[in-house]
């Protein structure tokens, strides 16, 4: 019996398991970028201007947690209208032929997510670093928020996006491997 204040007193200091909870991507407060080599000199930012996506995280057991995301690649934007254009068309994104990127999860574990991303209709395995996730923030909205980051790199040749350019002092136009670089803020439903 004496020990039954200290056990009470445990109990309610303990926090409750954390059940797994489904997040939805904030398309406001979230991006999506990479960067390409020009010319070999330099390199091309572009960003998507509407992507989709939903985690269900489940703190207690991480590699159960998963993630799926979509981009429209008709919104791609670089600064650049002539070459948005072209990012649109059979060359790169083909947006009329494939109007979606996706990816879905297959592994997640701490600091890295490994699933299927598709681009230009084609499936390939990719792995991302990731900071996060954040620590639980209420929003203005009264939802309770939390943001990551995932970076990667991509061969855009293994995605069949294969045009380019010879350069006449050498090299190429576009170069093959893209920077991707997600910035994500999930609002809890």
């Amino acid at each position: 019996m004496r020990y039954l204040p200290i056990l009470s007193l445990l109990a309610f200091a303990a926090p409750a398991a954390a059940k797994p909870s489904t997040w939805d991507l904030d398309p406001t407060h979230s991006t999506a970028t990479f960067s390409v080599k020009h010319m070999m000199v330099t390199n091309v930012r572009g960003e998507f201007g509407k992507l989709t996506g939903t985690v269900v995280y489940d703190p207690e057991n991480i590699p159960a947690s998963t993630v799926e995301a979509a981009v429209d690649p008709a919104t791609v934007d670089t600064r650049e209208p002539k070459r948005d254009g072209h990012l649109k068309s059979p060359d790169f994104f083909d947006v009329a032929k494939f109007p979606t990127l996706t990816f879905k999860s297959k592994t997640v574990a701490k600091g890295k997510l490994t699933g299927d991303l598709t681009i230009h209709g084609v499936t390939k395995e990719v792995t991302f670093d990731v900071i996060g996730p954040t620590p639980p923030v209420k929003g203005m909205d009264g939802k309770m928020r939390s943001g990551a980051q995932a970076m990667g790199k991509i061969s855009r040749k293994d995605f069949g996006l294969n045009w380019n350019k010879a350069l006449e002092a050498g090299g190429v136009l576009v170069g093959d491997e893209v920077s991707i670089l997600l910035d994500i803020e999930l609002k809890q439903r």
